[in-house]
């Protein structure tokens, strides 16, 4: 049986959570339920809404009763990376951080959310990253975590779009020096000048957060092209239902919750889950 994640976590099982705002949405939970159930981990895991201006304190608090570590979502980490003790050099290089490692020496900050979204497009969906021409919309903290991932896959190019453009411009600076060591074009564009066509587009905006569609011309869609949205559920169907009309292949972020996910889990417990099954049978209980 899986531990419960709702209540005060017994002493004997190490406490970790999501925090977010909103969270009682969030599938983690049960995610790392089964990986604990499939590795014979003890450990609880449920869900912390901390206020918008009360993420610090909620930390505190987590540390305070004994947590061990916990996720990081939407809207705080920024301020997550901002609060760690220490950050790994792929959180330090996005800036943001959805992985704390709670410590007596302080927190550590990492980031899997790059590696996440790259492994779900490459091992799950198939889809070679190398040699391809990326679309990345969005400049918050989970475009912030995914683009040092996409320039490790070997993508050929990556322009970042965002509705305020010194956004999009601020974090292709902070990577303008791996993409030079790749041999990466990245450049940041306004939405209105963009031209040609890109192999991937990902939408890591918040529209789909508020459920929103957005406007976006269809000639940016190459043939065959993968049109991926960071998040999942119902959240995802605008932007995968304008993929789909303009012939691209649509996905959703589920995938790379569950690869995060994992790669979380083996930093907390040194332990990889086996993601490829967890990812099926949730796709099948959603289904």
């Amino acid at each position: 049986m899986m531990q419960s994640v709702t209540g005060s976590p017994p002493e004997s099982l190490d406490h970790y959570c999501v925090v977010g705002h909103p969270v009682a949405h969030s599938k983690s939970p049960w995610i790392h339920a089964r990986f604990a159930e499939l590795t014979g981990q003890r450990l609880l895991y449920d869900r912390k809404e901390a206020p918008l201006h009360g993420f610090a304190q909620a930390l505190a608090a987590l540390r305070a009763a004994g947590g061990k570590g916990c996720n990081v979502t939407v809207p705080f980490k920024f301020e997550a990376a901002a609060l760690a003790t220490t950050c790994t050099a792929r959180a330090q290089l996005a800036g943001a951080a959805n992985t704390l490692v709670f410590s007596d020496e302080g927190i550590a900050a990492d980031n899997t959310d790059g590696v996440g979204l790259t492994r779900d497009i490459q091992q799950h969906a198939g889809f070679d990253l190398r040699g391809r021409h990326v679309l990345l919309l969005g400049a918050g903290g989970a475009a912030a975590g995914v683009l040092g991932a996409l320039i490790d896959a070997g993508c050929a190019e990556v322009v970042v779009v965002n509705r305020t453009l010194v956004r999009a411009q601020a974090l292709v600076k902070r990577h303008a020096e791996i993409a030079a060591l790749q041999k990466m074009q990245l450049h940041a564009c306004p939405l209105i000048e963009l031209a040609g066509k890109f192999d991937v587009v990902i939408n890591a905006t918040a529209s789909s957060l508020q459920g929103d569609s957005l406007d976006l011309p269809a000639h940016l869609l190459a043939p065959q092209a993968l049109a991926y949205d960071l998040m999942y559920g119902a959240a995802a169907q605008p932007f995968m239902a304008w993929a789909r009309e303009h012939g691209g292949q649509a996905r959703d972020g589920l995938g790379m919750l569950v690869e995060q996910a994992a790669e979380a889990f083996f930093i907390w417990r040194g332990v990889r889950p086996p993601s490829a099954q967890v990812l099926a049978e949730l796709r099948q209980a959603n289904a």
